[in-house]
C-alpha cells in the first residue's frame, strides 16, 4: 500500500480503537478489549470487501455482517457512525443509555444497519448460516445467467465463547455440509473470556475442527496487519464451494499497557488513565475523548459513495430483468416483500366430522402442503423428525449443494441451530421460515425462540407430540411443563389447535401475523373434528364457545386433544344431571389477551363462576381463566410409559373425571 493510504488506514483503526474505548469510559460499563482487537478487521471488511449502501439499510442485494459476540457493540457503532449509516457521535455518546440508538447489545430495530438482535453466544453465527441459506436459495430460484440480481456474501464476526456454544458447532456443521461458499466468518482468536485464558476450558484445535466440517480455513498470524486480513478475506471469497473461516490471531485491548490480554479487559472500562496510555501509545490526541479527524471521516464517508454505485448497478440489472422477465421480477417483489401472494390459502382443506379423527399434526401437514402450493416463499424443514412433524413439502426437493431452488432443508438433529437459522433466513428477506420438532424438544430451541419473539420476526415452530399422550416414550418425551414455559415468552403466540379446523385456521392465523412468531402445539394422537354449529365467536381471538349454552351454570374451558374430552362431559352433565356445561375452545391465550374486552366477557362471562380449566400441561396460570371458584385439571408431575390412551385417563383426562369434578365443584 502507498504511505498515504497506509497512514489513512492506520489513522481510522485507531478512531475506532478510541471511540470505542471513549464510548465504553462514558456509560462506565460494556466491553471495550475485543472491538480493540477486531478494530483493524472490521475495518479492512467494511473498507474493501462489504458490499453495502449506507442510505439504503434494507437494500436487497447487500452484504450482510453479524457480530455474533454482540458484547462487541461499540465497535459496530463505530463502523456505522463512520460509514454514515445515520447515527451521530451523539449517539455514540448514549451507549447503552436508555432510548439510544446504541444499546448494550445490538439490537434489530433500534440501530439503521443492524442486521440483527446478537448477544447470546453462538446464536449470530447460526442467523449468518440462515441469510447465507436465504442467498443460495433466492439465487437459485430468480437469477439468469447473464442478469443476476442476488448475489452477495454474508459476513459473520465470532470469538472464542462463540465457538464453544453448542449452537455455533450445530450450525458450523450443517453449512460445511451444504457447502454455504459464500459464508465468511472472521474468528477474533484473542485467547481470553471472562474468566482467563481460554485454556483453561478450550484447547482443541479449531482450524483442524473446521477443516473436518467441511470449512476452508485461512490463518492471519497478526490480526494488525492490514495487508494480510485483505488477502485472507479475498481467500475466502475465492473458496466458492465451502464456507471459509479465517482464523485472526488478535491482542484483547491491543495497545494498553496494564490490560492488554488480560481478561480484565473483556467486559468493564479500562479507566480514565489507562485510556491516556492507550491513546499515546495509538500516537492520538490523549486529551480529547470521541475524537474523529475529518480525514478519517472523509475516508469513511466514501462509503455513500461507493454504495450509491452498488445498488445503481444493481437497479440497472433489475430494471432490464424486470423487462425481460415480468413473471419472475413479480414473483421476486412479493418474496423480498413478505407479500402473501394471491390466493396462498385457496387450497386449504376443510374437514368434516363424518370424514373421522385426524390428528393435528396430519392436518398441519396437510394444509402446510396445500399453502405452500401457492406461497412459494414457504420453507423449511424439521429436526430430523420430519416424517413425525409432517413438515414435508412434498412438491418440492430438498434443499442441497446440487439443488439450491430445494425449500426442504434437513435441519438434522439440531434444533437450537434450526431456530436460530430460520430468524436468519427470514431477517435476509425472501423467505416464510417453518421448523419442525416435538414438544418436549423446545426446550433445546428456547433461546432462538426468544430473541425472534425479541425482534418480532413472524416464523412458525411446529411442535408435535404435545402431551403425555405421546405415550411409550416415557417422560422423558411427554412435555409437562413446555406450554407454560413458550406461553412465559413475552410476545409469542402460543396455539395449541382442538381439531383439523382449528390448525388450518392456526397455519392461517400464524401467516398473516407479521409481528410475533407462532408455536403451534399439535398432537401425536387422533382428534374428532369437532361439530362447530352451536360456535359462538371467532378463531382469531384466541377463545370462542364449542358449545353454546344459554345461561350455563358453568364453563368447561380447554385447549388441543382435551377439547373434545370437555365436549363430551358437557353432553354427560346435562343427560344425566341437568347441569347446563357451555364448552369454551382457548386455542391461544396470547391471542385471547389481545381480543377486546366486551368479547372476553362473551366468551368468559364474568357472571359464570364456576369453571374447570382441563389441559394435558402444568396448571401454572390457568388460575386467571379459572377464578377463585374454579377448578383446574392439568399435570403438574412427570408423566410415564404406556400407551397414550392409558397415561391421559390415569391422569384424570377422561368425560368421567371431568364431571366428577364438575359434580363436586357445583356442590
Amino acid at each position: 500500500m502507498a504511505d498515504a493510504e497506509t497512514n489513512i488506514d492506520q489513522l481510522t483503526v485507531s478512531t475506532i480503537r478510541t471511540l470505542c474505548m471513549d464510548a465504553v469510559q462514558k456509560a462506565n460499563s460494556g466491553h471495550p478489549g475485543a472491538p480493540m482487537g477486531l478494530a483493524p478487521a472490521a475495518y479492512i471488511l467494511f473498507k474493501r470487501f462489504l458490499k453495502h449502501n449506507p442510505k439504503n439499510p434494507a437494500w436487497i442485494d447487500r452484504d450482510r455482517f453479524v457480530l455474533s459476540g454482540g458484547h462487541s457493540s461499540s465497535l459496530l457503532y463505530s463502523l456505522l457512525y463512520l460509514s454514515g449509516y445515520g447515527l451521530e457521535l451523539a449517539d455514540l455518546k448514549k451507549f447503552r443509555q436508555w432510548g439510544s440508538k446504541t444499546p448494550g447489545h445490538p439490537e434489530r430495530g433500534d440501530t439503521p444497519g443492524v442486521e440483527t438482535t446478537t448477544g447470546p453466544l453462538g446464536q449470530g453465527i447460526a442467523n449468518a448460516v440462515g441469510m447465507a441459506i436465504a442467498e443460495q436459495h433466492l439465487a437459485a430460484r430468480f437469477n439468469m445467467e447473464e442478469k443476476k440480481i442476488i448475489d452477495h456474501h454474508t459476513y459473520v464476526m465470532c470469538g472464542d465463547g462463540d465457538l464453544m456454544e453448542g449452537v455455533a458447532l450445530e450450525s458450523i456443521s450443517l453449512a460445511g455440509h451444504l457447502g454455504l461458499g459464500k459464508l465468511i466468518c472472521l474468528y477474533d482468536d484473542n485467547s481470553i473470556t471472562i474468566e482467563g485464558k481460554t485454556d483453561i476450558a478450550f484447547t482443541e484445535d479449531v482450524k483442524a475442527k473446521f477443516e473436518s466440517q467441511n470449512w476452508h480455513v485461512v490463518t492471519v498470524e497478526d490480526g494488525n496487519d492490514l495487508e494480510e486480513i485483505q488477502k485472507a478475506i479475498q481467500a475466502g471469497k475465492d473458496a466458492v464451494a465451502r464456507p471459509t473461516l479465517i482464523k485472526i490471531k488478535t491482542h484483547i485491548a491491543y495497545g494498553s499497557p496494564n490490560k492488554q490480554d488480560s481478561p480484565g479487559a473483556h467486559g468493564a472500562p479500562l479507566g480514565v488513565d489507562e485510556i491516556k496510555l492507550v491513546k499515546k501509545f495509538y500516537g492520538v490526541p490523549e486529551d480529547k475523548d470521541f475524537y474523529v479527524p475529518e480525514e478519517v471521516l472523509e475516508n469513511c464517508r466514501k462509503a455513500l459513495t461507493f454504495g450509491k454505485g452498488f445498488e445503481q448497478a444493481w437497479q440497472d440489472t433489475f430494471d432490464a430483468y424486470k423487462t425481460e422477465y415480468p413473471e419472475h421480477a413479480a414473483r421476486f417483489v412479493d418474496a423480498i416483500s413478505g407479500f402473501l401472494t394471491d390466493g396462498w390459502d385457496s387450497k386449504i382443506p376443510q374437514f368434516n366430522p363424518e370424514d373421522g379423527p385426524v390428528a393435528t399434526r396430519a392436518a398441519s401437514g396437510q394444509v402446510l402442503n396445500a399453502i405452500a402450493d401457492n406461497l412459494p416463499a414457504l420453507m423449511g424443514g424439521s429436526a430430523d423428525l420430519a416424517p413425525s412433524n409432517k413438515t414435508y413439502l412434498t412438491g418440492s426437493t430438498d434443499f442441497q449443494k446440487e439443488s439450491r431452488e430445494g425449500r426442504n432443508i434437513r435441519f438434522g438433529v439440531r434444533e437450537h441451530a434450526m431456530a436460530a437459522i430460520m430468524s436468519g433466513m427470514y431477517l435476509h428477506s425472501g423467505i416464510r421460515p417453518y421448523g419442525g420438532t416435538f414438544l418436549v424438544f423446545a426446550d433445546y430451541m428456547r433461546p432462538a425462540i426468544r430473541v425472534a419473539t425479541l425482534m418480532k420476526l413472524p416464523l412458525v415452530y411446529v411442535f408435535t407430540h404435545d402431551s403425555v399422550a405421546v405415550g411409550e416414550d416415557g417422560p422423558t418425551h411427554q412435555p409437562v411443563e413446555h406450554l407454560a414455559s413458550l406461553r412465559a415468552i413475552p410476545g409469542l403466540n402460543v396455539v395449541r389447535p382442538a381439531d383439523a379446523n382449528e390448525t388450518a385456521l392456526a397455519w392461517k392465523q400464524a401467516l398473516v401475523t407479521l409481528d410475533s412468531p407462532t408455536a403451534l402445539i399439535l398432537s401425536r394422537q387422533k382428534l374428532p373434528t369437532l361439530d362447530v354449529s352451536q360456535r359462538d365467536g371467532e378463531f382469531q381471538y384466541g377463545a370462542y364457545t364449542v358449545r353454546n349454552i344459554m345461561d350455563p351454570d358453568m364453563l368447561l374451558i380447554a385447549t388441543g386433544s382435551e377439547v373434545h374430552i370437555c365436549v363430551e362431559a358437557a353432553k354427560t352433565l346435562e343427560k344425566d344431571h341437568n347441569i347446563k356445561a357451555a364448552v369454551v375452545s382457548m386455542p391461544s391465550w396470547e391471542l385471547f389477551e389481545k381480543a377486546p374486552v366486551p368479547y372476553r366477557e362473551r366468551i368468559l362471562p364474568p357472571d359464570v363462576t364456576k369453571r374447570i380449566a382441563v389441559e394435558a400441561g402444568v396448571s401454572m396460570g390457568w388460575e386467571k381463566y379459572t377464578g377463585p371458584e374454579g377448578k383446574i385439571i392439568a399435570i403438574d408431575k412427570f408423566g410415564a410409559s404406556a400407551p397414550g390412551g392409558t397415561v391421559l385417563k390415569e391422569y384424570g383426562f377422561s368425560p368421567e373425571n371431568i364431571v366428577k369434578n364438575a359434580l363436586a365443584l357445583l356442590k
